[in-house]
């Protein structure tokens, strides 16, 4: 895990000396490993956004609180740093409830601030007033309310909890007197992390790998937060197992690896393709799986009686699948220590897995006509390694997901969780801020249409964030699922809107595209520009049918 450091004399508050509330919480948050701040300002934060800048975290404007949460996902994902979201008082927290329940179900640790008005005020005056903590603690890990000279504890706390067992966010609720006042700091309780335990007796679990001829390992997400691809690695060689992985962790090892058969989960053609593997497999090791991310399929995927181990970071029940042995801690150590002593030995003697890995590429290969897999195949051509990409929700992003080869863990960022349109382009401006490097958004028009205004988010901060957008001017997915149930088209057709256009109105460069040639040489030339890039790709929704 990264940024494990919780709390420090906080930096530049002058400890003996009076400095305000909102100065000792922005403190805590850069001890904490915040560089950025994204949200909108309003009257009740504006305290917090001066004092955020004095201590070193730059605050960046978004068009949206639901788009500035994504920000500071994508951020979080590109350098490790703390997610910080700020929003004023009302409209500004409802704004946020979206990203707060997707960093909820996604794992991210996203630190929530948000101002109010103070608590006597808010007996008399009803403006833009209501209970954030009421409405925001069904999405949250914890939510506090900061009283004067509590701001760098609460913050400690706060911090903590997000980054505890599995991740998630947390909401700080700033009064506008305590944000103002003064207040004396002081060294604040060191909140540190407990190592995570390791069950004692790993011995029933190493019996099973021991006797395994045919193990299959399907890894998830909580793997990807605990940093845990090299442990994976090193299980695969010492078991001789393949890997399926979800969808979030594409990548922990890399794709082009013969032993990683592909991503399951939403694709029903791609998990009637591992079908049979699972069926075969005489032990399943559940490494980090976490079935938030699984379609209905998925539930009961294999015989009560079959060995699985199930690996996680914290126990859920979600009722979802059974297993032989539960194992909780830190899933790459836990990995490492059942790997201790194995030698690689031969399995699957019928090479299965080679056999389900070809097919499973097969069924995603792109024809030669153009259309949906054209456009992703030929960017996976022509993006350097390392590049990251983002996906929204829709067909597109089902499609994209079989496709596109992750080279590394985060390289291909989503929600997965709660699957929301309109996260693709925040998430990307998020990872490029982070990252430096020209960053892929694979978005649909609808979704494009949710955040358009965040492309002046874009050339205000000069990214080099290469949108692709896929133009069908329906809602292909929704459309999809209306004719596999019988039901007439309703509610689903959108007219075209001129991307291109928009995209050089905001200062980008954009371009509609309808064929392969064209779509290679303007994405070439989108990774050697400094701005932004918009490649509006029209395609036709039919080309969907049947694809994933």
């Amino acid at each position: 895990m990264r940024h494990e450091r919780i709390a420090a004399e906080p930096a530049g508050t002058g400890l003996g000396q009076p400095v305000t509330g909102a100065d000792l919480l922005a403190a805590q948050l850069a001890a904490a490993g915040a560089t950025h701040a994204f949200g909108i300002p309003g009257g009740e934060v504006l305290a917090l956004v001066d004092a955020l800048g004095r201590a070193g975290i730059r605050f960046e404007l978004a068009r949206h609180e639901n788009a500035a949460g994504f920000m500071a996902e994508g951020l979080w994902h590109a350098t490790g740093a703390l997610p910080v979201l700020v929003a004023t008082l009302g409209p500004g927290v409802a704004n946020a409830v979206n990203v707060l329940a997707n960093a909820q179900q996604d794992r991210v640790p996203l630190i929530f601030v948000t101002g109010c008005v103070d608590q006597a005020l808010a007996e008399s005056y009803t403006h833009q007033v209501f209970d954030h903590q009421a409405v925001l603690r069904p999405l949250v890990k914890a939510s506090f309310r900061v009283a004067s000279g509590t701001e760098d504890l609460v913050v400690a706390k706060a911090v903590a909890i997000a980054r505890r067992g599995r991740p998630g966010p947390v909401h700080i609720d700033l009064p506008i007197s305590v944000a103002e006042a003064c207040t004396i700091p002081r060294v604040a309780p060191m909140m540190t992390f407990a190592a995570p335990a390791i069950p004692a007796d790993l011995h029933p679990a190493q019996a099973l790998i021991a006797a395994a001829q045919r193990p299959l390992v399907i890894a998830g997400l909580d793997l990807v937060e605990q940093e845990g691809g090299a442990a994976l690695d090193c299980f695969l060689a010492g078991t001789g197992a393949p890997l399926l992985t979800t969808y979030k962790a594409k990548g922990l090892v890399p794709e082009g690896d013969p032993r990683v058969i592909g991503a399951v989960g939403l694709s029903p053609r791609a998990d009637a393709i591992v079908r049979p593997l699972i069926e075969a497999a005489d032990l399943i090791v559940l490494a980090g799986y976490d079935p938030i991310e699984m379609r209905q399929g998925w539930r009961n995927p294999w015989p009560a009686g079959k060995p699985v181990i199930d690996i996680v970071a914290e126990p859920i029940q979600h009722g979802m699948h059974a297993s032989s042995l539960l194992l909780e801690g830190d899933v790459g150590t836990i990995l490492t220590r059942l790997a201790d002593g194995l030698r690689a030995k031969p399995t699957w003697p019928g090479g299965e897995p080679a056999a389900i890995r070809q097919a499973f590429r097969a069924a995603f290969a792109a024809p030669a006509a153009w259309g949906p897999h054209a456009v992703f195949a030929t960017l996976r051509e022509i993006a350097p390694a390392g590049t990251v990409a983002t996906a929204d929700s829709g067909a597109h992003r089902i499609l994209l997901s079989q496709i596109w080869d992750c080279d590394g863990p985060r390289r291909l960022l989503q929600s997965s969780g709660l699957c929301t349109m309109g996260c693709a382009l925040p998430l990307a401006t998020g990872a490029a801020l982070g990252s430096g490097r020209p960053t892929l958004c694979f978005v649909g028009d609808a979704g494009l249409e949710m955040v358009l205004g965040e492309l002046a988010t874009l050339r205000d901060l000069r990214l080099p964030v290469i949108v692709v957008v896929l133009v069908d001017r329906a809602l292909g997915l929704i459309a999809l699922k209306q004719r596999q149930l019988g039901l007439a088209r309703a509610g689903v057709d959108i007219g075209e809107t001129d991307f291109s256009a928009a995209a050089r109105a905001m200062g980008g460069h954009g371009v509609a595209i309808e064929d392969r040639e064209t779509l290679a040489r303007e994405a070439q030339a989108a990774f050697r520009r400094d701005g932004f890039t918009l490649l509006a790709c029209r395609i036709d929704a039919t080309s969907y049918e049947g694809a994933f």
